[in-house]
């Protein structure tokens, strides 16, 4: 699914998409909060390092989960693709 923000003849700026001072937005009428791709991201990868304990690895999991719909709203993946199988098998699961 493609977000379709509307349309511009301008580059889309961060204050375009969160004014500023606002700490989410609504998207396709889902609810994104601030942060959230950074926080996936830095999720993602301790999720996917070799050295990550079960227990931590299976509180990051939830957290990427509980992120996937939002990302898919944003069109995240419709630009980029997660290289991990695992961690590609994970959010696919959601």
């Amino acid at each position: 699914m493609t977000t379709q923000f509307p349309p511009t003849t301008t580059p889309t700026r961060p204050e375009d998409v969160l004014a500023d001072g606002a700490d989410r937005t609504e998207i396709d009428g889902m609810t994104v909060r601030k942060g959230t791709v950074a926080a996936f991201l830095q999720n993602a990868m301790k999720w996917s390092d070799p050295s990550t304990a079960d227990p931590e690895r299976d509180a990051l999991g939830r957290e990427i989960t509980k992120s996937v719909s939002a990302l898919k709203v944003l069109g995240v993946f419709d630009v980029f693709e997660v290289r991990d199988e695992r961690l590609r098998a994970l959010m696919e699961s959601c």
